[in-house]
């Protein structure tokens, strides 16, 4: 759902709202005069069972003056990328801030308003759960967003949204469960690195810190399962439940991003530079690792790539 497209905010909230009922059955909560009047927000929502997850950005401020029709002891787990979410617990003490890098796990006790201030974006979690209820009676958790538990949920949750059209309801039900399972890990401040189901979600944030720092010389297996509070052990047979290891992985990164730099026209590195930026002992270590894994030399490959460029430049006809 996307009132920010070119079009979109002549048809404005009405359309956001009819699209958000017929598609989830839910209804939205009662919004400010300000806020219908300029609703500029992109949303994906996905629904699975119980449980429903949206990642919001809302260009515009949003501000309710009537609560949604929020179930009480519900389970709400609100993560926040940039701008500020600020919450009413509907108790009339007070509410919660939850900015920028920062999460809020919470037990709904009764519906309450919400504001997002403008450029705000957050994935928010909301499940009913018998599981975490007891964690969460009377209290709000919240914590930085860069906190191992926080990073395995986010990378699970982001492979939900991006696989969930291709699950069958088995598929479904098992990534709706990890889900839990992960927030509870948020709950506790840890997570059991026992779980098979939550293999592949602690394969993907070691993937996602390793894509964030390739070019840091001190990148490796034992960074990432210290910066993600795990054992070697427990990363290693996260990476092997999902048929990879993570040498191999930061490896092929390393190559690929080294490709892609190959490509770049007319200021392309020199085969040392890229060496030495992509952490290679040598340039003739890197140039074996790039011949093995793209049957050619990086000289050759960039004459190739610079030949076809060549071709595919009109001629002028005089």
């Amino acid at each position: 759902m996307d009132s920010t497209l070119p079009g979109a905010a002549a048809r404005g909230f009405d359309a956001y709202r009819n699209k958000w009922d017929s598609q989830l059955g839910a209804r939205l909560p009662g919004f400010s005069s300000a806020t219908t009047g300029d609703f500029r927000v992109r949303a994906h929502a996905v629904r699975m069972r119980d449980l429903m997850m949206v990642d919001i950005h809302g260009v515009s401020g949003i501000r309710t003056e009537r609560p949604a029709n929020s179930v009480e002891g519900e389970i709400q787990l609100y993560v926040v990328s940039s701008g500020a979410y600020t919450l009413d617990d509907g108790s009339g003490r007070g509410g919660y801030t939850v900015s920028a890098g920062q999460f809020l796990l919470r037990r709904l006790e009764r519906p309450g308003n919400f504001e997002m201030q403008p450029h705000t974006t957050a994935k928010v979690i909301a499940a009913m759960s018998s599981t975490l209820e007891p964690l969460l009676r009377k209290r709000g958790i919240t914590g930085a967003a860069e906190s191992a538990e926080i990073r395995l949920l986010m990378a699970h949750a982001n492979m939900v949204r991006t696989m969930l059209a291709d699950l069958g309801p088995d598929g479904a039900h098992a990534a709706r469960n990890a889900l839990i399972e992960l927030v509870k890990g948020a709950a506790l401040g840890r997570f059991d690195d026992m779980e098979p189901r939550l293999a592949p979600a602690l394969a993907q944030a070691a993937k996602d810190l390793a894509d964030r720092r390739l070019a840091d010389p001190e990148l490796s297996p034992a960074l990432l399962a210290r910066e993600l509070n795990v054992s070697m052990r427990t990363l290693q047979r996260a990476f092997a439940a999902v048929g990879e290891s993570a040498n191999t992985y930061i490896r092929y990164r390393r190559l690929e991003e080294a490709r892609l730099a190959l490509t770049a026209s007319p200021d392309r590195p020199s085969v040392s530079e890229l060496a030495a930026y992509w952490q290679f002992s040598d340039s003739s270590h890197f140039i074996r690792a790039f011949k093995k894994a793209y049957g050619r030399t990086p000289a050759e490959y960039a004459r190739a790539i610079g030949t076809a460029e060549e071709r595919a430049v009109p001629r002028r006809v005089v």
